[in-house]
Formats: C-alpha cells, sequence, structure tokens
C-alpha cells in the first residue's frame, strides 16, 4: 500500500514559495495540489512552472480547496496571523514561514487558535531540520567544546533592489532582524533553551523605517552570551561560532547548508598568541554532514512527521513564542535609533 502523503497547498506566489515547492517536489511524504494569489493569472503561471494541479485567485479559495490538508504560508509578515488564523478555522494545518508572526501576542493567539481546532502549527526554519543543526547540538551535548560561553552569528546580505521590496516596507513588519536576524535569535534559543535575561540592540535605519543593519547583545542566567548582527546592505561572513571553555564549533554556512558539502569545523585548541609566540594546538577537525534529499522537501517532511505521526517538531512553539517575544524587545529597541 503506498504511504500516505500530506497535501500541500500554497498561499503567496513569492520567491521563497518558488524554493518551497521546488524542494517539495524531491520530498518523500509530501505534495502539492493547489496554489493561491491574488491573481488567477500569478497563480496559473506559478502552477504551471511547478506541476501544482489546482490554481485559485484568492487566497479565500485555497483555503477552501478540499483537496489540500495542509498550508504552506509564504506571505509578508504583516500576513501571517491573519492567514494563518483562517487556514486553522478552514481546518488546514500550517506551516507558517519565519518569523512565524509580528509580535508574541499575535503567535500566542495563532497557537490558541492551532489548539482550539486541533491543528498542527509550525513555524518554518528550515535549517533546524538538517542533519547539519542536529550534527552540532550533539557535538555540544556531548561536552567536546566544555561549557558554551558565547554564540557569536551573523546573517547579512546586500541588495539594490528597494522599491517594491517588502523587506523595506513598515507595513509589512520589514526590516533586517525580521528577514533574517530571527535565524540568529532561534540559534541562540536552540542551543540556550532558555529566554534571555537581558537584551541589548541598536541598529540603522532605512529611509524607509526599517532597520537596515543591526547588532544585538543576549544574556542569559547562565551567563552565556549571544551576539549577533544583521543587514540587507551589508556584506559579513553569515556564520555562526558556538565557544566553549574546551574549544570552539564553527559552522561555515548555518542558515542555508549546501546539499553537497555542509558540515563544520571543531577546534579544542589554545587560540594563536597575537604577540607571534607558540600555542598548545591539537588541531581542526572538520566533519563533514552527508545530506540527499532536497532542503525544502527535507523541511516539508519533518511537519509532515508532526501530522501524520505526532512526532514533535523541529521548533515548538514554546521556541516560536520565546524567539518573537525576544523580537519584540530587539524591535522596540531598535524604534528609538530613528
Amino acid at each position: 500500500m503506498a504511504e500516505v502523503k500530506l497535501r500541500f497547498g500554497i498561499l503567496g506566489t513569492g520567491n521563497i514559495a518558488r524554493q518551497f515547492a521546488k524542494g517539495v517536489a524531491g520530498s518523500q511524504r509530501c505534495m502539492i495540489r493547489a496554489v493561491g494569489s491574488r491573481r488567477l493569472e500569478t497563480a496559473k503561471s506559478f502552477a504551471d512552472a511547478y506541476k501544482v494541479p489546482i490554481a485559485h485567485g484568492t487566497y479565500e479559495a485555497l483555503l477552501g480547496e478540499s483537496d489540500i490538508d495542509a498550508v504552506y504560508l509564504s506571505l509578508p509578515n504583516s500576513m501571517h496571523h491573519e492567514w494563518t488564523l483562517k487556514a486553522l478555522e478552514a481546518g488546514k494545518h500550517v506551516l507558517c514561514e519565519k518569523p512565524i508572526a509580528c509580535s508574541s501576542l499575535e503567535a500566542e493567539a495563532m497557537y490558541a487558535a492551532a489548539k482550539q481546532h486541533g491543528r498542527v502549527l509550525v513555524e518554518a526554519f528550515m535549517y533546524r531540520s538538517h542533519p547539519q543543526t542536529k550534527a552540532v547540538l550533539e557535538e555540544i551535548r556531548n561536552g567536546v567544546i566544555g561549557r558554551v560561553k558565547l554564540i557569536r552569528t551573523s546573517f547579512c546580505y546586500r541588495t539594490r533592489k528597494v522599491d517594491g521590496n517588502i523587506r523595506f516596507s513598515r507595513e509589512l513588519a520589514g526590516g533586517a532582524l525580521m528577514d533574517i536576524g530571527c535565524y540568529c535569535v532561534d540559534l541562540a534559543r536552540l542551543i540556550t533553551k532558555h529566554d534571555p535575561v537581558d537584551i541589548q540592540c541598536t541598529a540603522k535605519l532605512h529611509e524607509t523605517g526599517v532597520d537596515e543593519y543591526a547588532c544585538g547583545t543576549l544574556r542569559y542566567a547562565d551567563d552565556v552570551l549571544a551576539t549577533f548582527c544583521c543587514g540587507m546592505s551589508v556584506q559579513t561572513d553569515n556564520a555562526a561560532l558556538i565557544c566553549g571553555d574546551e574549544g570552539y564549533i564553527r559552522v561555515p554556512v548555518p542558515w542555508k547548508p549546501p546539499v553537497d558539502g555542509a558540515g563544520y569545523i571543531v577546534e579544542s585548541m589554545t587560540p594563536p598568541k597575537q604577540d607571534g609566540g607558540t600555542t598548545k594546538q591539537s588541531g581542526p577537525r572538520e566533519v563533514h554532514v552527508p545530506f540527499t534529499g532536497t532542503l525544502y522537501g527535507m523541511e516539508a517532511d519533518d511537519f509532515a512527521a508532526c501530522v501524520l505521526d505526532g512526532i514533535e517538531p523541529a521548533i515548538s512553539a514554546e521556541d516560536s513564542l520565546s524567539n518573537m517575544r525576544v523580537l519584540d524587545s530587539l524591535r522596540g529597541q531598535i524604534e528609538s535609533c530613528g
């Protein structure tokens, strides 16, 4: 007997929706049955490109589609709350793009609705499902780098397209923090498993009013410090460094690991002396993490396991709510940078 597959409908037809559709074609337990856009022509064009059987010219029509079990919500941040609630009310499970909402209050209402309607709601942080992330966590749990004390992350890019770019719209809850800084906040949560006790942030605001680039510091009760930078007009290494008292782990590509060549480096050594003196070194250990399949197909299959098998999600409701509270605080401080 063929394995039951989770049938997705996609809300939105932007870049991340296209990546998801392409990835699900390589998944094991999912299929895309429908797509919904504000314009039927756009939905049909998307459906033709990704071999989706059904195209709808309104979001409401997509939610009324009987041939889908779940919705992948790829709409702008400001629309996550409204359309997640509508999807849940329509009896659909929801995989909602990050960040889950515009505020912790919105997120709380969304998870309450999921519980009320008996449906699964998961925030789509693809990197959490990747075996690279799981391997790094296992190294930390095994005490390879001792007690974690510092977490340093960055996620930046430079875009020259500002006009019409939803990331530069205050009304659509854009900005570097919400677009990519949320990854840095989430990784700190994944490692520490706690809420920070102190949160600091500063930013440079764009003329549109959103944070163009920002830096933040999170302090946790066990004295772990996490620092991050994010930006939409600046370049950096976009790496993660997890530092313990016995060594450190460097993840060169943490947020969207390569399909071929994923991995990380473990260093258990005294850092090089700045005056040129000798150091005690054991040499780096490079770890390759094999992966087969597609990144977003992997994420979709993880979600299918939650819906079909009752498996715990890669990112829990508690994690998402905690992240959103941190983002609330960070955004509040950013507002004062104008």
